[in-house]
């Protein structure tokens, strides 16, 4: 059973110091992990440069050796000897995964690369991989199941979805994904992630009175859940420090 915390790097920005941005993250890292098993780091949220997550996940393997790390990566803007080397160096500092997916469009005006998040995972198994660090693809919360053929047949140890709405979601999900691992992922209601709600469609009240809920179903469904909180850490940390599966 599993409780995964959904961290993202600090943006570079020219007017900050980027290693003590790093410093405080890490040091968020440190108080979450107390309430969670594990940490997903993303690369590059919608589009705007940040810290590495390798950088910074391997400071944070070097302070908390038994904090298993999965990450993201980005294939949109990177060639097939950067996923390689990316993937190389996620071994090498010992992440326990890898979620593979197409990202958000650059916004420094990188142009895309081509590549593609199933095949991509179907040519890392090719070279057995997979042995070394599991490998994951994302879902919608809703899919067409019928169009996930080419995600199936790469297939990658499981699938992490998208913001899931409710605990119908996660029941389709968890009933039409069996054979592979599946990783709800939930945003943590506040009134600091209302924009992140707005974006997801989330009707910000009734999501909020039914969270709770939707956060023990959903964890004794599939066993690993991924909670975001992109704008409010000081308040999920203090839901945690209450809260109970």
């Amino acid at each position: 059973m599993t409780i995964r915390y959904e961290a993202n790097p600090p943006k570079i920005l020219p007017d900050v110091n980027t290693d003590e941005s790093i410093k405080k993250f890490v040091d968020r890292i440190k108080i979450i992990s107390k309430k969670c098993d594990a940490i997903h780091l993303t690369e590059n949220v919608l589009g705007y440069q940040r810290a590495s997550p390798l950088d910074v996940g391997k400071i944070i393997k070097n302070e908390m050796p038994n904090l298993p790390i999965t990450v993201s990566l980005r294939v949109r803007d990177k060639t097939e000897e950067e996923i390689s080397d990316f993937v190389e160096k996620c071994i090498d500092i010992g992440f326990s995964g890898i979620l593979i997916l197409m990202g958000d469009p650059s916004q420094t005006g990188k142009k895309d690369s081509g590549q593609i998040p199933s095949l991509t995972v179907k040519k890392l198994r090719e070279r057995n991989i997979d042995s070394k660090i599991d490998l994951y693809l994302s879902v919608p919360n809703k899919p067409n199941f019928s169009k996930l053929e080419k995600k199936f047949d790469a297939k990658p140890k499981g699938f992490m979805t998208q913001v899931v709405q409710n605990v119908q979601q996660v029941q389709e999900l968890s009933n039409k994904l069996k054979g592979f691992a599946v990783i709800p992922i939930i945003l943590f209601p506040s009134q600091k992630n209302e924009k992140s709600a707005a974006f997801l469609n989330l009707d910000l009240e009734s999501y909020s009175q039914e969270f709770e809920e939707l956060l023990k179903k959903a964890h004794e469904i599939t066993g690993d859940i991924l909670i975001t909180s992109p704008n409010d850490f000081s308040g999920l940390n203090e839901f945690l420090n209450e809260f109970a599966i």
